[in-house]
C-alpha cells in the first residue's frame, strides 16, 4: 500500500480500499459507522485518511472473523469514542460465549457416551408416559413440558389419545434428560435434539462433532489475530 500514499502521513480512501480488497464505498461507510475515526477533509471537501485509520480497518477485519459484524463494529465504536473499557467489556462477552459453546459441545459428548454405556431399552410399538418417566426417574410432568418445549416428540394413539413414545422419542427424551442434568436449559437443548433428528440419530451426529471442534478453534484463534490487531490500534491511537 506504500506506493499508493500520496504523502506520508495521508491516504485516500481508494489507498485505503485496495489494500483491503474493499470498496472505497465501504470504507466511507465504515467511516459512517464509527468503525474508522472521522476523517480529514481537504479544502475541496475529499476524505484523507492516515495510518491510524488503517490500523482501524486492520483492526476491525480481524475482530470480524472471532466476534462477529456486529460486535466488531460495536467494539471499534466503542473504541473510537474513547470507551475502552466499554470495548474490552465486549471482547470479553465474546470470549463468554465461545466456552459456554464449548461448554455445550462438551456436554453434548457426555450425553452421547452416557447413552452408549446404557443402552436403551426395547420398546416395540412405542412406550407410554408412565414407564418412560419411571425409566428415566422423572415425573410424566416433566416428559409434557418437555414436549411443550419441543425437546420430544410423542405420537398419539389414535383410539385411546394416549402419548406413544416410539424408538425416536425415546432417544430424544433420554438425551434431554442427560443434558438436563448437565444444567442446560431448554431453550439450549432444543437445538441439539434438532440436530440429532436432523443427522437421523445419535451415530451420524458424533461424525459432525470433530467439525464443532474445529470451528470452535477456528473461532478461538481468529479471536486471538484480533486481539493483536486491536492492541495495536489502541496503542497507535495511544
Amino acid at each position: 500500500m506504500a506506493q499508493n500514499l500520496k504523502s506520508k502521513d495521508r491516504l485516500r480512501p481508494v489507498d485505503l480500499a485496495r489494500g483491503h480488497g474493499l470498496s472505497t464505498q465501504a470504507v466511507r461507510n465504515y467511516e459512517e459507522a464509527g468503525i474508522l475515526p472521522a476523517a480529514a477533509r481537504t479544502p475541496h471537501g475529499y476524505r484523507t485518511y492516515t495510518p491510524l485509520h488503517a490500523g482501524a480497518l486492520r483492526a476491525f477485519l480481524a475482530l470480524v472473523p472471532g466476534h462477529g459484524h456486529r460486535t466488531a463494529t460495536s467494539i471499534m465504536r466503542a473504541v473510537n469514542q474513547g470507551s475502552v473499557d466499554e470495548a474490552l467489556r465486549l471482547v470479553d462477552e465474546s470470549h463468554v460465549q465461545l466456552l459456554e459453546d464449548r461448554r455445550t459441545l462438551h456436554a453434548v459428548e457426555r450425553a452421547l457416551r452416557d447413552l452408549h454405556a446404557a443402552p436403551a431399552p426395547e420398546t416395540p410399538g412405542g412406550t407410554f408416559i408412565g414407564p418412560l418417566a419411571g425409566m428415566l426417574g422423572i415425573r410424566p410432568a416433566t416428559l409434557r413440558k418437555w414436549e411443550d418445549a419441543g425437546l420430544v416428540r410423542p405420537r398419539r394413539d389414535p383410539r385411546t389419545g394416549y402419548r406413544v413414545y416410539d424408538e425416536a422419542a425415546v432417544r430424544d427424551a433420554r438425551l434431554a434428560h442427560q443434558l438436563r442434568r448437565g444444567g442446560h436449559l431448554l431453550e439450549q437443548i432444543a437445538p441439539l435434539i434438532a440436530q440429532v433428528r436432523t443427522a437421523g440419530g445419535l451415530e451420524p451426529l458424533e461424525a459432525t462433532l470433530h467439525d464443532w471442534h474445529t470451528r470452535l478453534s477456528t473461532r478461538a484463534r481468529a479471536m486471538l489475530t484480533g486481539a493483536a490487531e486491536l492492541e495495536a490500534y489502541l496503542r497507535a491511537r495511544a
